[in-house]
């Protein structure tokens, strides 16, 4: 069975930090390049970070560029996002994502975790 399970989330204050996981399962998650989106409350989902399937290369929204690192360990099936500096902005449902290397199509998604960032 096919599945990308998120943790890591929670409420924090801002300028705090929070680190999310996302553990893959039921395929081979290195021919895969991952990403974290996010959906606030009455927005869109928006692209947050992306890794390539050797870890090799990131991107980051501008708006998390410097405070957000997208990590990944294939041994382990893993990839994490560190989120440093919280704002209340930053307030949202993440979610990881795979996309086939060869393909582009995003073929997996996750259920996401809740990211609150409040006072």
């Amino acid at each position: 069975q096919v599945q990308l399970v998120e943790s890591g989330g929670g409420l924090v204050q801002p300028g705090g930090s929070l680190r999310l996981s996302c553990a893959a399962s039921g395929f081979t998650s290195s021919r895969y390049a991952m990403s974290w989106y996010r959906q606030a409350p009455g927005k869109g989902r928006e692209l947050v970070a992306a890794i390539t399937s050797a870890g090799g290369s990131t991107s980051y929204a501008d708006s998390v560029s410097g405070r957000f690192t997208i990590s990944r360990d294939n041994a382990k099936n893993t990839v994490d996002l560190q989120l440093n500096s919280l704002k209340p902005e930053d307030t949202a449902v993440y979610s990881c994502a795979a996309r086939h290397m060869l393909t582009g199509n995003y073929e997996y998604w996750g259920q996401g975790t809740q990211v609150t960032v409040s006072s």
